[in-house]
């Protein structure tokens, strides 16, 4: 057994003040961003709140509760990126499956048609006169269905299944199961850690997105979760707005800032509650197919 000097020792201290700095430079901003959201709002414009609220309160959540259209955003955000993941994920996974297939005719054509698509694009404008065209403008499906094939993802989930030994779907044929029951009954059980790392990544990349709701989407009670957010920071009060917002944080103590954090918390949580589960597949969904080309 080896033996630990003190260069050992110094240097594993070292690590261990480095790691600890940096999980506290990357923690503490979130961190103050629940305090300030326990925090009465008009108390929090004085400053000088650095560990734990000075003023504690619920006022601000149960605003945000109480207002119809964040709640409707968020349940819109909520829907969007289980449908989108979901949707994301089958379509993504049907398409690298086949073209995994090694004797597929034209392969090579298809993948290169992939690729093109994967580094190209029409602009902006292009692509709102198609979603025009396919009837998607200011709709739900708009959020999910111009993405329901991942690119990216797609490359990675081919070279994932073409490292699945081809002897198992051998003898599942021998069996008599058909490609589809091969997919479903035993490709996509042995997917899991790349299935968990297309949800993860996809899943916040729906939660995240707003532009779509900005440019494509009229419908207010479409808004996105993260739009309602742009929204709120990027506006100004008039004179009038600001002299409401004044008597109504005099009264409830709830501020625009306050409800922006608050609003950036709830936002944030969902996915810090989902990724604890799909952490042990993370790391290994994205390395398994990056082994082979």
């Amino acid at each position: 057994m080896h033996r630990r000097t003190n260069e050992d020792r110094v240097f594993d201290f070292i690590n261990i003040v480095i790691l600890g700095l940096i999980a506290i430079v990357t923690t503490y901003p979130f961190y103050y961003m629940v305090v300030i959201s326990f925090n009465n709002g008009l108390d929090s414009t004085l400053g000088g709140i650095y560990f734990w609220p000075r003023s504690f309160t619920f006022n601000n959540y149960t605003e945000f509760l109480s207002d119809p259209k964040w709640m409707q955003s968020f349940f819109v955000s909520v829907a969007r990126t289980i449908v989108g993941a979901f949707i994301t994920i089958w379509f993504t996974c049907l398409a690298a499956y086949g073209l995994a297939y090694k004797n597929l005719k034209f392969q090579k054509l298809y993948y290169s048609f992939f690729i093109v698509g994967m580094y190209t694009a029409g602009g902006l404008i292009p692509y709102y006169v198609v979603l025009r065209g396919l009837g998607l403008l200011n709709t739900f499906w708009v959020y999910v269905i111009p993405g329901a094939v991942n690119i990216f993802f797609l490359i990675v989930a081919v070279s994932f299944f073409r490292e699945i030994p081809a002897e198992m779907e051998e003898s599942a044929r021998i069996d008599g199961a058909s490609d589809l029951k091969i997919y479903y009954k035993l490709i996509l059980p042995l997917s899991k850690p790349l299935l968990a790392a297309m949800g993860l990544f996809v899943g916040v990349g729906q939660w995240n997105s707003w532009l779509d709701s900005a440019y494509f989407v009229n419908n207010d009670s479409l808004r996105t979760l993260t739009y309602r957010m742009m929204e709120i920071i990027n506006q100004g009060l008039s004179p009038l707005d600001a002299e409401s917002a004044e008597r109504a944080a005099a009264v409830t103590g709830v501020t625009t800032f306050s409800m922006q954090i608050t609003a950036m918390v709830i936002a944030v949580l969902p996915i810090l509650c989902v990724y604890p589960f799909l952490q042990k597949y993370f790391v290994k969904g994205i390395m398994l197919g990056s082994v082979k080309g």
